[in-house]
């Protein structure tokens, strides 16, 4: 029997207009290229690569450990705190709470937290920790809320909510909270790593020295060395061995700078209060009108630019993100490769998807300048492997009649009909995750939200720092929102949560 192919008309229609909004925004994007020679650079780094230099580097196994501890230690306590909160996530607050502590981005809360802790391993693991939190707990909500209820049926009568936890709702979802959560826990080696450019001595630490010295071959090394840990991880991350790991991992992390108390009551009692408050010399109505001025020079200033570049940046690279997907997920499909261009397939959209953005971006500053193409390049090309990767497996699962066409017809025709509304999915869900990194890649000179925000952290005026992070909260709330709105007015599959 013939299957018919599903349509998705409004979601075609939804998509040209993503297009047409990012064709709009490369018209006033700065994608320039600013260095005077960037193919001899290029030479050199692929120099680098073909020659990674594994002894130069004295401490690079105390820093791959220092990584996976991080990882370790942020996972755990994100993982459980979220799992608690998960409990309590109907309750508007706990909702809302979760929504702001996971839109701030992991570099962010560790530029707070450097303030309070010092560098210190406490802000390491609280840095990946709190984010992580508000999104397991998410995750973990919806996992427990699409948990059969026919079980519930069984119980015998008079039994407690505790005891219908623990033997029925809980048993029935667990293999899919551990998948996400050692999925999880390979978003934080990644994290972990990007957290050595803010000063914590992780790979990421040894990583931009390398690059910032030219020294390419040892910067190869670490990133080889990195793939490596991330190919290795359903090795090595045995669960019983993982009790283990975690009661290891904090006495692995160091002692790092002392930590001074006296920090955190500064902090809120001072260093976060706008300027205009903490000057006594000025009357009430004084006061006032310089918290207004103070708030509409930020706004004007620095805010509003940031918001705009954000938001442009955002959707030029979700765009390419989406394209780069489509052409990706034919190198690991069997509908398309056999098992040697298979294989290669998953090598090259593992190493893209194992790279942080942060990273793939640094490198391609270094060759093309601080501009908004390192940045859309950067992200695209790792979301777009995350995509693709998944789609590809999502397309194994299809079949096809016996005399189905081939090639760019099996493509066109065949295949990506089918999994449009899932590719759709996907992309509209990495909406978000593209919006908290583009803030972020502002730390590297591009004029996004973090640049502001790393403008003022270099000023020490930790009030605007504050703000600022508010507003990039502000602005990821209200993009998960309205991703959350497309979805559900297209009806699009919700099983992402790999991704």
């Amino acid at each position: 029997m013939r299957v018919q192919r599903p349509e998705y008309p409004a979601a075609v229609k939804v998509s040209l207009a993503f297009v047409g909004l990012a064709l709009a925004c490369l018209a006033v994007a700065d994608l320039s290229i600013s260095t005077l020679d960037p193919w001899t650079e290029l030479q050199r780094m692929a120099w680098g690569l073909l020659t990674p230099d594994f002894l130069a580097i004295p401490s690079l196994w105390d820093a791959l450990l220092k990584t996976v501890s991080f990882a370790l230690c942020g996972v755990a306590l994100g993982a459980s705190a979220g799992f608690l909160l998960a409990q309590a996530f109907h309750w508007g607050p706990v909702r809302w709470l979760c929504a702001f502590v996971r839109a701030v981005h992991e570099i962010f809360w560790a530029f707070i937290l450097l303030q309070i802790f010092g560098l210190t391993p406490l802000t390491g693991i609280l840095a990946i920790a709190i984010p992580y939190a508000g999104i397991c707990a998410k995750v973990y909500s919806e996992t427990l809320e699409e948990a059969p209820a026919a079980a519930l049926a069984l119980l015998p009568a008079g039994s407690s909510r505790i005891s219908a936890f623990f033997f029925v709702r809980l048993p029935d979802v667990w293999v899919h909270i551990k998948n996400y959560t050692s999925y999880r826990f390979e978003c934080g080696l990644r994290s972990s790593a990007v957290l050595g450019f803010i000063g914590l001595p992780t790979l990421g630490f040894h990583l931009e020295t390398a690059f910032g010295e030219g020294l390419y071959s040892e910067a190869a090394a670490l990133l080889m060395i990195f793939y490596l840990l991330i190919a290795t991880l359903r090795y090595w991350m045995r669960p019983r061995l993982l009790p283990l790991y975690v009661l290891a991992a904090p006495f692995l992390l160091g002692a790092g700078a002392e930590m001074q108390m006296s920090n955190l009551l500064r902090f809120f009692t001072q260093d976060i209060i706008p300027a205009p408050l903490r000057n006594a010399d000025l009357g009430a109505a004084e006061t006032w009108q310089a918290l207004a001025e103070w708030l509409q020079y930020l706004w004007s200033q620095q805010a509003l630019p940031g918001m705009i570049a954000t938001v442009v940046l955002t959707q030029i690279a979700l765009v390419a993100t989406g394209l780069l997907a489509l052409g990706f997920f034919p190198l690991i499909s069997r509908q398309f490769m056999g098992p040697v261009g298979r294989r290669l397939g998953h090598v090259f959209l593992v190493v893209l998807r194992s790279t942080p953005e942060f990273i793939l971006a640094y490198v391609f500053l270094q060759l093309w300048g601080p501009s908004m193409l390192p940045a859309v390049v950067a992200l695209a090309l790792h979301n777009g492997a995350i995509i693709g990767h998944l789609l590809g497996r999502y397309s194994d699962q299809l079949r096809l009649r016996p005399d189905a066409s081939r090639g760019i017809n099996r493509y066109g025709y065949e295949i990506l009909p089918r999994l449009y509304g899932q590719y759709l999915a996907f992309l509209f869900y990495r909406w978000e995750i593209i919006m908290r990194e583009t803030a972020i890649l502002g730390i590297l000179g591009i004029a996004t939200l973090g640049f502001y925000i790393d403008s003022a952290l270099s000023e020490i005026r930790l009030d605007r720092v504050v703000l600022l992070i508010l507003f990039t909260a502000t602005l990821n709330i209200g993009i998960d929102s309205l991703s959350r709105q497309i979805r559900q007015r297209l009806r699009l599959s919700h099983q992402i949560r790999e991704t």
